[in-house]
């Protein structure tokens, strides 16, 4: 393996829709790809296409030293996929292994995404001390502490943190859980009762564009569950800064601002403060080359460092 700064780096965000790659290595301009999943579901057809786009990637970049992957699954301590609900076929499957096949040889690591979109964010900030809230076709988040994330040997499931006792099921089986009142398709359905007819991402941000009444009451309820989850959050971890990001919240006219007008401190214990992810929809996979990094011994590039945390008083 070469280790140091000429390391060449792939990074891959898997997706219940779709998986993302892309490699890095010093002085050649990145190699990007996202690709659609096939359809029916069926975890060899899967891999048998990230396969393909491994050799292309081979084929057409050259090998790589070291590679991250950033998964919505839950992953049990030997490797097997054990909950997936946005592609519940993959429950079963040695993941581990799989990878193995997929780069034999290559140091080759995988963790959360929303673990990994922590990392990603903490680091892009240089902050020591970061939550990160992903929103999209779920809730995903991490936590990192001290530049690292938070717990240890655990991913932190902070869509799956209860707001709401009374409230709607949530796809793990639970009722009131973040994911169930703030995701993507949470939003939206709400979204099409309010509006009386059918709502995408784009109509709804073209409603909130336009300040429609049924629009921004659709993203109020997510907004206040996410600011409940910050202050919570805070409250614990006495983090200071929270980002909030995600495919389906990015781009979304007001909806950090309206979770950082709802997110409220106490006298002595001031609230988060609540930002938009600076990487946008990118923050998993950027995180999935952070630990494709930190397993070549890559040092992190120069002002993404994460600094000691800032005392507020």
């Amino acid at each position: 393996m070469t280790g140091g700064p000429d390391a060449t780096l792939l990074g891959v965000d898997v997706g219940g829709t779709k998986v993302a790659l892309r490699a890095e290595a010093a002085g050649r301009p990145a190699y990007e790809r996202i690709v659609t999943w096939p359809a029916g579901a069926d975890p060899a057809a899967d891999l048998a296409v990230l396969a393909a786009e491994v050799a292309a990637l081979r084929a057409g970049f050259g090998p790589v030293d070291a590679v991250g992957v950033a998964m919505p699954a839950t992953v049990d301590r030997a490797g097997a996929v054990v909950a997936w609900p946005g592609r519940p076929s993959w429950v079963g499957l040695d993941l581990a292994g799989a990878l193995r096949g997929l780069f034999p040889g290559t140091p080759t690591g995988y963790a959360d995404d929303g673990d990994l979109a922590a990392l990603a964010e903490a680091r892009h900030a240089g902050r020591a001390d970061v939550l990160y809230l992903g929103v999209g076709t779920g809730v995903g988040g991490g936590i990192v502490l001290g530049g690292r994330n938070a717990p240890a040997g655990a991913s932190a499931e902070v869509g799956h943190m209860v707001v709401d006792l009374g409230g709607d099921r949530c796809d793990c089986g639970r009722s009131g859980c973040l994911q169930a009142v703030a995701s993507g398709p949470a939003t939206l359905r709400r979204a099409a009762r309010l509006r009386g007819g059918p709502v995408d991402h784009h109509r709804l941000r073209a409603g909130l564009d336009d300040g429609r009444p049924w629009a921004v009451a659709a993203i109020e309820p997510a907004c206040a569950a996410l600011a409940a989850a910050v202050v919570s959050l805070g409250e614990l971890l006495a983090a200071d800064l929270a980002i909030v990001g995600g495919g389906f919240a990015t781009g979304l006219p007001g909806f950090v601002p309206l979770v950082g007008h709802l997110t409220v401190g106490r006298p002595g214990r001031p609230a988060p403060r609540v930002v938009a992810a600076a990487l946008g929809g990118l923050s998993s996979l950027h995180g999935a080359l952070h630990l494709a990094r930190d397993l070549a011994g890559v040092p992190v590039p120069p002002g993404t460092g994460a600094r000691p945390r800032e005392n507020s008083q």
